[in-house]
């Protein structure tokens, strides 16, 4: 194994392949020089992702991935002094690509590996570009698979303070996309059509889950069951009032989250708060959060669009923080599909 590098010369290639993007990133010194995805959309024709033509994708793709990232960072195999991935939580056989291919080119360069947590990762994606949230703040992060409130006392050492008890937020609008007959992903396309709708028109369930835990169950039954009614009196209902049901859906879902968010900054007193996850990138939850700086006294922080949905930015700059202490992983690490914070 060769030696490690000093603080100014850290290169770290980092690899995210926990569901259907394979993304590769160059890290050089704690700045993200580079951050490259190849999507798949082939899944937008089934609804949602299938695993198996995720994982196979993936293999087809990462080569091709981490040279191109490689390319725009303006460096070579021979600069890389570790090679970070994804570990968890995700899809297993999307997870073993990624794994994989890391270990194994870890091998050929005789470098370490450095096995980052997905969710952890989202958090971190808020070190990349200024300005930095301060310690202690609270993280909502909000995805298909995920919705948890997150408090974080330094870098990659954080506990989850509420977490959904059922469902995910991002798979509340996707799930509720699908009832509109709109195309996989339905929800950057709820967050379209709600730009032009009446945010009160609908009223949809909330639900009352005690302490900061979330759930989203009941409102999509809630929505779904609405959706049987009015279809039952008019066939047209839903293409008639599209923007106004998408801007109900998403002011409810962004309402159930903001509440609880609310109640964790009181709870603990933490006034430092910040979004990730794929739902970050919802613009009325992200408009919402700026309107809560000034009603709550908050400091709010954003990420930037590339770094809020699945990508190995966000890997790498939490491999960098653990490069800094040595946290190394052994080369027969196992990949895990379920991996708690």
């Amino acid at each position: 194994m060769q030696s490690l590098q000093t603080p100014n010369n850290i290169c770290i290639l980092a690899i995210e392949s926990s569901c259907d993007d394979t993304s590769a990133a160059i890290c050089y010194n704690g700045k993200i020089l580079s951050n490259v995805a190849a999507t798949q959309a082939i899944h937008a024709e089934y609804g949602g992702v299938v695993p198996e033509l995720a994982s196979r994708a993936h293999t087809v793709n990462i080569v091709a991935v981490v040279d191109v990232a490689l390319k725009k960072a303006g460096k070579t195999k021979e600069d890389i002094s570790a090679i970070a991935f994804t570990r968890g939580p995700g899809l297993l056989g999307s997870l073993l690509v990624g794994v994989g291919f890391s270990k194994a080119m870890a091998q050929g360069l005789d470098v370490p590996i450095i096995d980052v947590h997905h969710m952890k990762a989202h958090v971190m994606a808020h070190f990349i570009d200024a300005p930095f949230p301060k310690f202690p703040f609270l993280c909502l992060t909000v995805s298909g698979g995920h919705t948890q409130i997150v408090k974080v006392t330094d870098y990659n050492e954080m506990e989850v303070i509420g977490t959904t008890i059922d469902d995910a937020a991002g798979e509340a609008f996707d799930k509720t996309a699908k009832m509109l007959k709109l195309p996989y992903p339905g929800g950057p396309l709820i967050d379209r059509y709600a730009k032009n709708g009446d945010s009160k028109k609908y009223k949809f369930s909330k639900p009352r889950v005690p302490d900061l835990d979330f759930s989203f169950s009941g409102f999509k039954t809630s929505v779904m069951y609405f959706l049987r009614d009015e279809m039952g009196k008019n066939p047209n209902f839903i293409t008639e009032n599209v923007d106004d049901i998408c801007a109900s859906v998403q002011y409810t879902i962004i309402e159930i989250l903001t509440d609880k968010l609310k109640k964790a900054s009181q709870q603990t007193g933490i006034k430092e708060i910040a979004i990730a996850g794929g739902v970050s990138a919802n613009n009325g939850l992200r408009t919402t959060l700026s309107a809560l700086a000034d009603e709550q006294g908050w400091s709010v922080y954003i990420p930037d669009y590339q770094y809020c949905t699945d990508n190995a930015g966000m890997v790498a700059i939490s491999a960098y923080y653990k490069f800094l202490k040595n946290e190394f992983a052994p080369i027969d690490i196992p990949a895990l599909a379920r991996w708690k914070m």
